[in-house]
């Protein structure tokens, strides 16, 4: 019988701070970002609210549209903050939740709030759709916090790196801030071309688009380009075109973008399964091979 050996102790992960002093640092620079981003979503806000009581019909497609350029100027403080904190070395844990709380706002409470408001015009006469366009509005916050949740403990600096995340530039699931601004550019586009009655359709695109949220779908996130990333020639002159053509057709082009960007990680999350698939047909038979040889 073999004797019982004590098992090695389990080695914690080492603290990125000496303690919670260090971590709770704010930088002005970086943390002011997020604080824009978190005005920027009070705004939506207040916005939305704004049209659900306006009077006029142009009015109310004003503070909407007003509340959509809010949510992706957000976007934009929220893309940035992170990046001008890696590029000074001034990350902190602070920053971290901080950066969580301004995005369930902007990204969470500010597109929930303003599906209810344009859903509830037309489905007024229907009390049953208009209950259930609570519920999917509810859901679409639930999982965008959850979302952000998990994001948080997966790349906490006080634990060990998680293994789906090592090694690897991707999200887990779809950020919440292109969730965001898939809705806010799908409602641009409706106020743009009058076509408020097919904001019937977006309680399911919400459901599908808080399904990618909180799945194992990978999503790029584009961390590796930065000032040092060099591209060819040819990729260059796209990006600027498309830029372009971006900026020329704003409402359709920023929705286009948006699906394009949603639909990436699930066709390449099955064009990898596939291909993992055939791998492992070839060894299998390359093994059966040499085992009759």
């Amino acid at each position: 019988m073999l004797p019982n050996i004590p098992k090695p102790p389990h080695k914690s992960a080492p603290h990125n701070y000496r303690d919670a002093d260090e971590a709770s640092h704010i930088y002005l620079l970086p943390n002011s970002l997020t604080a824009g981003n978190l005005f920027f979503g009070f705004l939506a806000i207040l916005r939305c609210i704004q049209a659900n009581y306006a009077v006029e019909a142009e009015q109310e497609v004003a503070y909407f549209n007003q509340a959509v350029w809010f949510i992706l100027f957000a976007v934009i403080c929220d893309a940035l903050d992170g990046r001008v904190a890696r590029l000074g070395g001034r990350e902190s844990l602070f920053g971290k939740e901080f950066d969580s709380i301004a995005d369930v706002v902007s990204f969470g409470v500010a597109p929930t709030l303003m599906m209810i408001f344009l859903v509830f015009t037309p489905t007024e006469s229907y009390p049953m759709l208009f209950q259930l366009s609570w519920v999917v509005a509810f859901i679409y916050l639930l999982c965008a916090a959850i979302r952000l949740a998990r994001f948080n403990v997966l790349t906490h600096p006080m634990l060990a790196p998680s293994k789906r995340l090592m090694h690897s530039k991707d999200f887990l699931g779809l950020p919440v801030p292109a969730a965001a601004a898939m809705v806010a550019s799908l409602v641009l586009v409706l106020n743009t071309y009058e076509l408020q009655p097919w904001a019937l359709g977006l309680p399911f695109l919400m459901l599908g688009v808080s399904y990618l949220m909180i799945s194992q779908i990978p999503y790029p996130s584009f961390k590796e380009v930065g000032w040092h990333t060099r591209s060819k020639l040819p990729v260059f002159i796209g990006a600027i075109i498309a830029i372009v053509l971006v900026f020329s057709f704003r409402p359709i082009s920023f929705m286009l973008v948006m699906i394009t960007y949603i639909a990436l990680g699930p066709l390449r999350y099955l064009y990898r399964a596939e291909r993992t698939r055939r791998l492992r047909r070839q060894r299998a038979q390359k093994a059966g091979e040499h085992s009759i040889e």
